[in-house]
């Protein structure tokens, strides 16, 4: 991968692979589900040539990382205590860094801002704004409230459930499914029903994807499985119930975010109002730039990969 090296860190107690490249200020990504270090190689290879180290590891439950066996040990604290192990363990010399999250990790990265503000000298989040506690109302309860029972999140949540239905329909083709996705709506997975449609139906692959990238995500999950993803769901109301103390709140770090309009998230509930309408700067008092690209699906990073380096450039250049 042009240059890209790979080594396995130990923090926190865990082993944590990590894709790094590239010599400068630290540049931290921090992926989502279903992914790895992989869905940032265009960013990793274009910020390096730029003057910055890039670093993206596989997050704990992923990849070459480990997969420990508890569930309850996929909280925003463990997943966060990771990242500053790793930031300390391999940037000692710099106390803070650029960090860029899509999917779970803007989520991780927003958790990371309201813990560690002080490691953090800008964020460029994807696809997910920041949501502030609600102390009324757990995660769960109200997205079954509003989606219902077959709600991917809702479907994830049961230990085995989903894992056995992704089985039958085979690693490969769950990947596809996933990266394929581009309905604005919300994403429902019926049991049994799998992702809607009959799985000998072939899928084709948008031209931002090639077959070998699908199956190097598959082959990473396919050793794994997609118990470990899947964790960072199952703890949804237990982040809720640690995070009580930082109830209102804000993101003290200058912040970019990026989303296209096509994305599942932009288009929830409420969400464009809050992000347009005040709500989002309230919460996020520093952030500078919303920038909604068009006709762009949730895997922004890789469908558009040259607008966003450039994006991502423009906004980390000036700190």
């Amino acid at each position: 991968m042009d240059g890209i090296e790979h080594r396995t860190v130990n923090v926190n107690g865990i082993n944590i692979h990590i894709a790094e490249k590239g010599e400068g200020p630290l540049i931290l990504f921090i992926h989502g589900f279903p992914e790895l270090w992989y869905t940032w190689q265009h960013q990793i290879l274009a910020l390096s040539s730029l003057g910055y180290r890039c670093v993206a590891p596989d997050l704990r439950g992923f990849g070459d990382s480990d997969v420990p066996e508890s569930p309850t040990v996929y909280t925003s604290l463990h997943v966060v205590g990771d990242l500053i192990g790793l930031l300390d363990a391999i940037g000692a010399n710099e106390d803070k860094v650029f960090v860029v999250g899509h999917d779970w990790g803007a989520l991780i990265a927003w958790y990371l801002c309201l813990y560690r503000p002080d490691r953090v000298k800008a964020l460029v989040n994807l696809s997910v704004a920041f949501s502030p506690r609600s102390p009324k109302r757990k995660p769960l309860e109200t997205l079954r409230a509003v989606y219902g029972n077959d709600y991917y999140i809702c479907r994830f949540q049961e230990p085995g459930d989903i894992e056995a239905e992704f089985a039958q329909i085979g690693t490969a083709r769950v990947i596809k499914e996933f990266l394929t996705y581009r309905n604005p709506g919300p994403l429902y997975l019926p049991k049994g029903k799998g992702f809607g449609h009959p799985t000998d139906m072939p899928l084709v692959l948008p031209s931002w994807l090639s077959e070998e990238e699908a199956n190097y995500f598959a082959e990473k999950f396919e050793k794994t499985g997609f118990t470990g993803g899947l964790n960072y769901y199952r703890n949804l109301d237990l982040n809720w119930e640690l995070t009580a103390p930082w109830t209102g709140a804000k993101i003290q770090v200058p912040v970019k975010f990026m989303v296209g309009d096509l994305d599942l998230t932009y288009n929830a509930p409420g969400i464009k109002d809050y992000i347009h309408k005040g709500g989002f700067k309230r919460d996020v008092p520093l952030l500078e730039e919303v920038v909604v690209l068009e006709g762009v699906g949730h895997f922004i990073n890789q469908e558009r990969p040259d607008e966003i380096n450039k994006y991502i450039y423009d906004f980390i250049q000036k700190f």
